[in-house]
């Protein structure tokens, strides 16, 4: 959704600017909130992977050529878009999976924060007026999803899920689809937190106890006007952005980049090479709110992500030419491969950098002369094989029409538990600046 540029506001002074929303907060690293204040809108869903708004400023300081507008391919959490409406700079963004790139544009829309009240007021009231929600809005679910007569594992009790129901039935009675969106994405931030399992490490597990968690269904309407109130009250606080425009496009990168609005500046941090799922990340709030319908809307959700996972089969594209660095640590894995955890991996690396190279190919395209990419990317490493992405990337950029400026390795990563486990991986900001014609 585009809506028509609203940058310079009539009384500049009153504007909410980056350093207000920031707070002058000091951060660890610019690869992660973590161990820094949360700020404003960061607490509507939980992002273990969202690297620091303060990339975004720096990126824009340091550029050759003045920033006036910048583009997300992989738009996650919504720091870059978010950020830069802050900043003054017009946001494009564009996002896969179609639950955050509701959760972006919630947090980029503009509102009047009376309205909001007044609805969540409606809301609340349905809520309340009903015992419980009818499952039949849940028929199209995994088997595991809620509690049944016969079943081992369930990821909600029955009566929780009934509660989500009444939410969302209410919801759908608001005549405003931006304030549907936006409550939407707050039930969908606190999933998680009502049922039976956790996010961690590639993937969900169940939660120690589950069977004797006590999950009253209150609980559930008490966090939700809790969590969906604060939300309000950081809407009204931070209303008057400098720039109140956007441009969120639904899709892959791939298909969706030469749909988007030029740009000075290119701000990311695509999936790694980690074998992480990152869509698999957010199955159950994909499918409780109703963006996904069947298997086959999950799987082709899944397959049109970047290729950085193996655990869906599909046709690798093969590897690029143009780094020696991939091809011997190709070479590498291809002569380890009966230890490998999954015989698909070198391939799957293979494919990621045939991807990359695609994005980097067609951000080129977006970017005026002299624009820039700042990318925050993290190594891997398989059978002891570190698969160096920053520099590989940089091989490969050179020769599209892209001057490294700089390799910036800034944190290291633990890796996955079948490496050991030790801090060893770089996460690396890798600046691209666009050359010639």
């Amino acid at each position: 959704m585009e809506l028509a540029p609203q940058s310079a506001q009539s009384h500049p002074d009153l504007c909410v600017s980056f350093d207000d929303w920031t707070r002058g907060r000091k951060i660890v690293s610019i690869g992660s909130n973590a161990g820094a204040e949360r700020l404003p809108f960061q607490g509507w869903h939980h992002f273990k992977e969202a690297f620091a708004p303060e990339v975004i400023a720096r990126a824009v300081n340091e550029s050759r050529r003045e920033v006036t507008s910048c583009l997300d391919p992989f738009g996650g959490s919504g720091t870059t878009a978010l950020a830069c409406q802050f900043l003054g700079i017009a946001p494009s963004t564009v996002e896969v999976n179609p639950y955050l790139a509701d959760l972006i544009e919630a947090k980029l829309c503009s509102y009047d924060s009376d309205d909001l009240a007044l609805d969540l007021h409606r809301v609340v009231t349905a809520v309340n007026s009903r015992r419980r929600g009818s499952l039949a809005r849940f028929k199209h679910l995994p088997v595991t999803f809620i509690e049944a007569p016969g079943q081992e594992r369930w990821i909600f009790n029955r009566n929780v899920a009934e509660r989500i129901a009444c939410h969302l039935d209410a919801i759908d009675e608001l005549a405003r689809p931006t304030h549907r969106r936006l409550f939407k994405a707050m039930l969908g931030g606190m999933l998680i937190s009502v049922s039976n399992v956790l996010i961690n490490g590639k993937g969900r597990r169940y939660r120690g106890n589950w069977q004797e968690r006590e999950i009253p269904p209150r609980s559930v309407d008490q966090l939700f006007e809790e969590r969906t109130r604060q939300a309000i009250t950081e809407i009204h606080a931070h209303r008057m952005r400098r720039y109140r425009g956007y441009q969120v496009l639904r899709g892959s990168c791939l298909e969706q980049l030469s749909n988007s609005n030029r740009a000075d500046l290119s701000v990311f941090s695509p999936p790694y090479p980690n074998s992480f799922d990152y869509t698999d990340v957010y199955n159950v709030e994909l499918w409780m709110l109703g963006y996904l319908g069947d298997r086959d809307a999950n799987r082709d959700l899944r397959m049109s992500t970047l290729c950085s996972h193996v655990q869906i089969k599909r046709q690798f594209s093969p590897a690029p030419k143009g780094s020696r660095r991939l091809t011997v640590a190709l070479g590498r894995l291809a002569r380890l491969k009966g230890e490998l955890w999954s015989p698909w991996i070198p391939d799957m690396v293979g494919g990621y950098f045939h991807d990359m190279k695609e994005v980097i190919g067609a951000l080129r395209e977006r970017l005026n002369e002299q624009g820039e990419i700042w990318a925050v990317v993290g190594d891997s490493r398989y059978a002891g094989i570190r698969i160096q992405v920053a520099n590989i990337l940089a091989d490969l950029a050179e020769p599209m029409g892209f001057e490294v400026v700089k390799v910036e390795p800034f944190r290291s990563m633990r890796a996955s538990a079948q490496q050991g486990g030790q801090q060893e991986l770089d996460e690396t900001l890798l600046v691209l600046r666009k050359v010639g014609r």
